[in-house]
């Protein structure tokens, strides 16, 4: 079973595969901050500071939320991420947490086909 390790609140958790961060978080007191759990407030924003491959795809929330650059950066949303098959380390920062619950999302741009 993967491993969670809160560095901030200093916890290192055992977890099913394909569990939500902010859910584990929530259930076994890992301290990630919260509000909403839907991806709009950004509270939960985390850094991955090891095992980045072991998160799941970036939801469209989280893009609109964090936009690209900071995605780059390893940062993603708790409510929105899932660990999959291996360890991570996370971190938060209650400033970058601040920009980010203030950060207006983006609108993402649907393709448009023409026949």
């Amino acid at each position: 079973m993967p491993k969670i390790n809160f560095i901030n609140s200093n916890k290192q958790l055992e977890v099913p595969e394909d569990s939500n961060i902010l859910r584990m978080s929530l259930r076994y007191d890992g301290e990630l901050p919260n509000r909403c759990g839907g991806g709009i407030c950004g509270s939960c924003v985390f850094k991955t500071e090891e095992g980045e491959e072991f998160l799941d795809k970036v939801k469209v929330q989280e893009r609109r939320k964090l936009g690209e650059e900071w995605l780059k950066e390893g940062y993603r949303l708790g409510c929105q991420t899932f660990v999959t098959n291996g360890d991570i380390s996370i971190s938060w920062d209650d400033d970058f947490t601040e920009v980010v619950k203030k950060r207006k999302p983006d609108k993402i741009q649907k393709e448009v086909t023409t026949i």
